[in-house]
């Protein structure tokens, strides 16, 4: 294979195969599924194991625990040894940073589930890990989103490294993270948009070009590594990958009537908006590690403070003005928001949770002005090759932020040779149109080149009151997909119901209660157990898909 050959010594590998650690990985992984598959009565040879990949979509806290009921039903069915890779993009990587710490979660989903009802982190940890990130050079609002997720949602500090998982056994189907490069997404060519990470590599999926995922964050320049830094652990990590807001565009979502005046598109709303639902956030997910009441108490009341202050500032927008003016208005009304932090914390009680707040309010606030996210060295600064588009050449800084973004589901890495899947099984726990992440991949697979099976739009009408499970199946040769949306015609009783469940379960929230928690993790459960058949089913067909892939690429018998 071309990930064995010298080109590999180099720091930075250009290839259309897999590196020889994942090479290894999957290979050990295949035994693992040959005997589950076994278990299950299903004929397979060795050599004819199916690739089957679960893709879990985003979807905030909503797509990390729904993850987590969906892998503990799969273990319970005795299905998830037949998984050879986990792909996750936005929050349900945050349920798999947190599961891959364990390195037998896969025998055990107990723990898992356990953990999302934990006691969770106090403030003062988390804490002190950001007054460390502080101090380094590309600290930015990526690393506080990432430890309040962290602590606040995932309810764990995990310091490890990703690329510490490059030398385990195969207990678990192999880890794929995604991203994308926030000016590529917004600005660059295809091939520049996505971000793939796993244990041995990090890299660009379609430019082909990796390093090893320990160097992740090192300086290079010209191909040539010119400064090993430390990898970044899991709990940044978390916060690269699921940072919807780190976007400009994504905060159009959360635009009340009165922000769009008609007519005024300069992006003033939009700035003072971030600025307002960075700050309710921050708040929020501060107040999940709280456990003290007048704390909390003091936390809700500045939660009211903002909201009141927001609120009280539509009649100033809806006051025709010219560009320059809303621009300074959004500067004026941002900063007021700021200082009304400043002063609520000033007011606070002298003890323990004032200074914790200070200390979290001098490195908050600076950044939400900024709204730096995500920045990291560019290991393809100044490298030279044509393929490479000049967005990425002439930086020597990137910024990797949420795949979501793009696609809300990890299929790029998936789609083609270089993995060869068979089949996808794809969890949905999106917001927005139900069916959307299947027709932009879709469109994705078709400007690049790789094959995607044929989505028939009468299915597309059901969107609004899907059902709970379908299947869209490639040729004998192709990849297919079970897609099943998390709430559905099983489990909602309408179109409304759905759009209600969407709503109470909304991707940007206060962190769930444990109520909340129960429901998305049985609801998940239960579409997993109710589909187990088509899953059985699908597996015999990947196996049979897999069985004609070899055929087709066995030379012919020469003529006696």
């Amino acid at each position: 294979m071309e990930g064995n050959t010298t080109a590999s010594q180099k720091p930075i590998r250009q290839s259309r195969f897999l590196c020889s650690g994942e090479q290894e990985y999957v290979h050990k992984r295949k035994k693992v599924v040959l005997e589950s598959l076994s278990s299950l009565g299903i004929n397979c040879s060795e050599d004819s194991v199916p690739h089957i990949t679960l893709l879990a979509s985003g979807g905030g806290q909503r797509a990390a625990v729904g993850l987590v009921g969906s892998l503990y039903q799969m273990a319970k069915d005795d299905l998830l040894d037949t998984v050879l890779y986990l792909g996750g993009v936005s929050g349900s990587t945050w349920s798999m940073s947190t599961i891959y710490s364990d390195p037998q979660w896969s025998i055990s989903m107990d723990a898992a589930v356990s953990q999302l009802s934990g006691p969770g982190v106090e403030l003062q940890e988390a804490l002190a890990w950001l007054g460390e990130r502080a101090k380094e050079e590309h600290f930015s609002l990526t690393d506080i989103w990432g430890v309040l997720t962290s602590a606040g949602i995932m309810k764990q500090m995990d310091l490890r490294r990703l690329s510490d998982e490059a030398s385990r056994n195969a207990t678990n189907p192999y880890p794929i993270y995604s991203a994308t490069e926030k000016y590529c997404f917004s600005n660059g060519p295809i091939e520049g948009k996505w971000f793939e990470v796993s244990p041995h590599e990090a890299g660009f999926t379609e430019l082909g070009l990796f390093i090893e995922t320990s160097l992740l964050g090192s300086k290079f320049e010209g191909g040539e590594l010119l400064e090993r830094k430390p990898e970044m652990d899991m709990v940044k990590l978390q916060g690269v990958l699921g940072c919807a807001l780190a976007h400009e565009d994504a905060i159009k979502d959360f635009l009340p009537p009165w922000l769009n005046v008609p007519g005024q598109v300069d992006g003033a709303a939009e700035e003072y908006m971030r600025v307002y639902h960075a700050l309710v956030t921050v708040v929020a997910m501060t107040r999940s590690t709280v456990k003290d009441p007048t704390a909390l108490s003091d936390l809700d009341n500045l939660q009211k403070i903002l909201e009141e202050m927001f609120n009280d500032s539509q009649s100033a927008w809806q006051v025709s003005k010219s560009s320059e003016e809303r621009k300074s208005l959004a500067q004026q009304l941002s900063l007021k928001l700021l200082n009304e932090v400043e002063i609520w914390s000033q007011g606070l009680e002298e003890g323990a949770f004032k200074t914790h707040v200070s200390l979290l309010i001098s490195q908050v606030l600076p950044k939400i002005m900024k709204w730096e996210w995500g920045t990291t060295e560019n290991f393809l600064y100044q490298y030279q090759d044509s393929t490479v588009p000049p967005c990425l050449v002439t930086k020597d800084r990137i910024n990797l932020i949420d795949a979501g973004l793009v696609i809300n589901v990890a299929y790029p890495p998936f789609l083609g040779n270089k993995r060869d899947i068979d089949l996808i099984i794809a969890p949905e726990y999106s917001a927005g149109n139900i069916f959307e992440t299947l027709t932009f991949a879709r469109d994705y697979a078709a400007e690049v080149n790789k094959s995607f099976p044929e989505i028939d739009d009468k299915v597309l009408e059901e969107r609004e009151w899907p059902k709970d499970c379908y299947v869209f199946e490639g040729n004998e040769t192709e990849l297919s997909i079970i897609y099943m949306p998390l709430f559905n015609r099983n489990n909602c009783k309408d179109a409304e119901e759905v759009k209600a469940r969407m709503d109470e379960f909304s991707t940007f929230q206060r962190p769930f209660s444990q109520d909340k928690i129960e429901f998305v993790l049985e609801t998940a459960k239960a579409n997993m157990k109710n589909n187990k058949h088509i899953l059985l089913r699908e597996i015999n067909k990947a196996v049979l898909r897999r069985q004609n892939k070899r055929k087709s690429f066995l030379p012919a018998c020469p003529l006696v």
